[in-house]
């Protein structure tokens, strides 16, 4: 995607209805993006089927959920659970009695990361054996939820998979030096991205984030060719970043955190979209804008592209009441005086009302989407 196509209005029309039925593509852990689909789902009445992916032994194997954690999960989801393990990515895949492509890693360091070298043979290996795992066990998934979607009804897809960072001691010491970094600890993410190691995460990334979204489209298609045939329709999306708009200056301009490494990742989730779109597949990527969670919290400056959005509230208020955008705002402003950005000039306010003229501004480098990810 290079063009920007924000969503001005939500969609009034509404296909999905009592009987239809809801698949989450991705386990539910604790509430983000996802919750609102759900909690529409539930309001049209429509069936709640979900996935796990699984658990790993202490030797690294995935296994189903026990029956408690089942449990835990279907009450935390509101629906069924296919209790198949459907991890996505090949980190910890190997031909038995090989080191996976984390092993290779062990014994990387932060003084000797970006000139190690890896056995791109194997760990092509390996990522072929996870993808195999992976498309078999959605196979077997996918013909169980087969049987749970009955003729004529609508099915609506939610892939939220996302993720793939490799579980390796060293990473953790570099990602803070490129997204923590400042002065001396500063470190290019090139360097990362230019890397053994970092080409190594991307292909990891692309797996989870991306490419499973691919296999979904594939391994559900004869579902939905028999949905279509007896009159029902599917959707499918997927919940993607690539930048978004923000208050500056009194209107919107479309900017980015940076550096998001995912982004390449990302990028692919759309092509893939987009291609099923050709086939005449109603497949959608929502980029999402910044929200602060575990995952958002390692990149330092995501907060300031939340602070105006209390601003956008105020702005795009149109309907009185206390669930108005207007109300929202004006509560969050209540419950955190001290970092409100709009009640007086402050470092905070300069730093996201910058003048048209700042470097980092300038359209071309972080304002257009073209330029994304850097």
């Amino acid at each position: 995607m290079t063009a920007l196509t924000p969503l001005r209005d939500l969609p009034e029309a509404n296909i999905f209805r009592k009987g239809d039925v809801f698949v989450l593509f991705g386990e539910l852990f604790g509430r983000g993006y996802v919750n609102g689909l759900l909690d529409e789902a539930r309001k049209a009445g429509m069936r709640i089927i979900g996935i796990t992916v699984g658990r790993r032994n202490e030797d690294h194997s995935l296994r189903a959920l026990s029956a408690e954690e089942l449990t835990e999960a279907e009450a935390n989801l509101g629906g069924r659970i296919i209790n198949l393990p459907l991890m996505a990515g090949f980190d910890l895949d190997a031909p038995v009695g090989t080191p996976t492509p984390t092993d290779l890693l062990a014994d990387l360091k932060i003084a000797n990361w970006q000139e190690a070298k890896l056995d791109w043979a194997h760990v092509q290996a390996c990522r072929e054996l996870g993808v195999k795992r992976f498309r078999d066990t959605l196979a077997e998934v996918m013909g169980q939820i087969d049987s749970m979607v009955p003729d004529g009804a609508n099915v609506f897809f939610a892939h939220t998979m996302a993720g793939g960072i490799l579980k390796t001691k060293v990473f953790l010491a570099i990602a803070n030096r490129i997204y923590k970094g400042r002065g001396d600890r500063f470190l290019s993410s090139q360097s990362l991205v230019d890397s053994d190691l970092g080409k190594l995460m991307l292909m990891n990334f692309d797996e989870v984030t991306a490419n499973s979204f691919a296999y979904l489209l594939e391994a559900s298609a004869a579902l939905r060719q028999r949905i279509e045939a007896s009159g029902g329709q599917t959707r499918y999306t997927a919940y993607g970043y690539h930048g978004t708009e923000i208050l500056i200056n009194g209107s919107y301009q479309w900017q980015t955190y940076t550096n998001y490494t995912q982004g390449h990742a990302k990028m692919r989730l759309e092509q893939h979209a987009e291609a099923a779109w050709q086939q005449g597949v109603k497949a959608t990527v929502f980029n999402c804008p910044e929200i602060r969670t575990n995952s958002s919290d390692i990149f330092v400056g995501v907060e300031l592209s939340l602070f105006p959005l209390l601003e956008a509230l105020k702005l795009e208020a149109v309907a009185p009441g206390p669930n108005s955008s207007g109300s929202i705002a004006s509560r969050c402003w209540k419950r955190a005086p001290a970092w409100n950005p709009c009640s007086k000039p402050s470092p905070i306010t300069t730093t996201i009302q910058p003048s048209p003229s700042s470097v980092t501004m300038r359209p071309g480098r972080w304002t257009t989407p073209p330029s994304w990810p850097r």
